[in-house]
């Protein structure tokens, strides 16, 4: 009876844990919106996105390691920004800490790391890995996205994902 006792109180323990980290992650997401809002830095970069992997068949630019020295990963958000925009974002320096962004387009925000440059496609000014692509486009059959806004994000320690 009492081995009965201390697994129903072990039982109950671990439930109220798994409901208190479930009420932390909601509210730690809803601080996270805000403080992306106020941590956008200097003015939003508008225009056009558009999808990249070094390891599809025929891709032209770049390789498998990014500016930052990461591999590329299709399942992380991240980005590659326009070569011409490289300082605002921090540099995108081999070895360097990675730099990120509020990126918003089709009512949606994302946060990605911003761990690539690229000669991208004149008149876009992001290439958005695939994992952040599908974000904004599940079906990615759109292959570009107009209206585009990139803010570069204050800080080191964010968490790439979806925002709001």
């Amino acid at each position: 009876m009492m081995l009965f006792r201390s697994s129903a109180a072990i039982c109950g323990a671990l439930v109220a844990l798994v409901i208190s980290v479930s009420a932390a992650r909601s509210e730690i997401v809803a601080v996270h919106s805000i403080a992306v809002v106020m941590a956008a830095s200097g003015d939003a970069i508008v225009g056009a996105a558009s999808t990249y992997n070094p390891f599809k068949p025929g891709w032209r630019e770049g390789g498998p390691n990014t500016a930052s020295g990461e591999r590329y990963d299709p399942s992380v958000w991240a980005a590659a920004i326009k070569t011409s925009l490289r300082q605002k974002f921090g540099g995108v320096l081999y070895g360097a800490r990675a730099k990120y962004a509020l990126v918003e387009a089709v009512g949606k925000k994302v946060i990605v790391k911003i761990n690539d440059v690229g000669p991208l496609t004149p008149g876009r000014i992001i290439d958005l890995n695939e994992r952040t692509m599908r974000y904004f486009d599940p079906s990615l059959q759109r292959g570009v996205i107009n209206g585009v806004k990139v803010m570069p994000l204050l800080g080191d320690y964010w968490i790439p994902g979806p925002v709001g």
